[in-house]
C-alpha cells in the first residue's frame, strides 16, 4: 500500500489528525490523497478509520502561524546584528534545491548544521530555528525536500507540501540532503569536519535518514522522527540524541528497536522522553507548542553539539 515508510509515516499523521478531530475528513482525505496519487486508496484508508474519528475541530493548518504569535524571547529576527541570512540555490540534476542559510557574523569559521524541515516544508519557523542555531555560533543550512516541485515557496498552501514530500523517494532525499550537506561543508565559514545535523517530525525522520549514509556527520539531534531503516544503524558514526514528546505513542513504539540497534553498533546515543507533551512540542507556532519543554530540548540540542560538534 505504502511506497515507503516515510511515506507512510506521514499518512498516519493526517489519520491521527482526523481521528483526533484536529482535521475534518475532506483536508484529510484531501491530504492523503496527495500523499498517496490516488483518490480510491486514500478513500479506502479513510473508511477504515472512519468510525474512530472524533468530531471534527478547527483546522490545525489555518490560519498559517508564523513564529510573530509567539513569546519573545524564542525567535531570532532575520536582521539580528550577530548573523546574516541568505536565500540560497543550489545545482542539483535537472533541478534547483533550495535553502537557507544562516551564519555568525564572528568566530568563523565554525560547525555546521542542517536543519530538516517538518512535513510542511521550509517554512518561516523552520528559518527561524536556523537561525537560531546561527545565533548559537554554528553556520546552519535549511534546505528544501521541495525543491523538485519548485519548492515551498511556490504552494499557496504549506499543507499541500505534505503530498509532494510523500511522492518523493527515500533515495532522493538522501540525495537532496547529501547534496545540502556537500553545499555547507564547502563553505568557507564552516569548519568541513564538524558536520551535524537537527530535524522536527519528518525532518527527525529525514535526519535519521541521512546519518546512517554520511559517516562524516559527527553529531544529530532528530526530534520525534520516525525510525530509518534498523538494518542500517551500525552504519551510524555519529553521536545521536533523540528526542520524543511523552504523548507521541505512534512514533515512541519505534524506540526499542531504534535503542537496540544503537547498543547493538556501539552507538553513542541518548534518549529524552519529555512527559505530558504531544509531538511537535518545539514548533512554537502550532498548538501542540510547549514552552518548557521546548526550551529545554533547545538547550540539550546545543549542549549535544557542543560536546561532540565542538569538541
Amino acid at each position: 500500500m505504502f511506497v515507503n515508510d516515510l511515506q507512510k509515516y506521514l499518512v498516519e499523521e493526517y489519520l491521527e489528525h482526523y481521528q483526533e478531530g484536529q482535521i475534518n475528513r475532506r483536508e484529510a482525505l484531501h491530504q492523503i490523497t496527495l500523499i498517496l496519487g490516488s483518490a480510491a486508496l486514500a478513500d479506502r484508508l479513510m473508511a477504515e478509520h472512519e468510525a474512530k474519528a472524533a468530531p471534527s475541530k478547527p483546522s490545525i493548518f489555518s490560519p498559517k502561524p508564523t513564529p510573530a504569535q509567539t513569546q519573545p524571547g524564542v525567535t531570532v529576527p532575520p536582521d539580528d546584528p550577530d548573523i546574516q541570512v541568505a536565500d540560497v540555490k543550489i545545482p542539483a540534476q535537472g533541478f534547483t534545491l533550495f535553502g537557507y542559510l544562516a551564519t555568525p557574523k564572528k568566530n568563523l569559521p565554525a560547525p555546521g548544521i542542517l536543519v530538516d524541515h517538518e512535513n510542511r516544508g521550509l517554512v518561516e519557523h523552520i528559518k527561524d530555528v536556523a537561525r537560531r542555531a546561527a545565533k548559537a555560533g554554528y553556520v546552519a543550512l535549511a534546505p528544501d525536500l521541495a525543491s523538485r516541485a519548485g519548492g515551498t515557496q511556490s504552494f499557496a498552501n504549506p499543507a499541500d507540501v505534505t503530498g509532494v514530500l510523500g511522492q518523493i523517494t527515500p533515495d532522493q532525499i538522501v540525495s537532496d540532503l547529501s547534496l545540502a550537506l556537500d553545499y555547507l561543508r564547502k563553505l568557507p565559514e564552516v569548519q568541513a569536519e564538524k558536520l551535524g545535523a537537527t530535524g522536527f517530525c519528518y525532518g527527525g525522520g529525514t535526519t535519521w535518514r541521512i546519518v546512517t549514509k554520511r559517516a562524516d556527520l559527527r553529531a544529530v539531534v532528530p526530534f520525534y522522527g520516525p525510525n530509518p531503516p534498523i538494518e542500517d544503524v551500525k552504519n551510524i558514526k555519529a553521536a545521536c540524541l533523540g528526542i520524543y514528546a511523552g504523548n507521541d505513542t505512534r512514533i515512541n513504539s519505534g524506540i526499542p528497536a531504534l535503542e537496540a540497534a544503537f547498543k547493538a553498533a556501539n552507538v553513542t546515543y541518548e534518549i529524552m522522553i519529555y512527559p505530558n507533551v504531544n509531538h511537535a512540542f518545539h514548533n512554537d507556532t502550532g498548538q501542540s507548542y510547549n514552552e518548557i519543554a521546548a526550551k529545554d530540548a533547545w538547550a540539550k540540542t546545543l549542549a549535544w553539539f557542543q560536546k561532540y560538534l565542538r569538541g
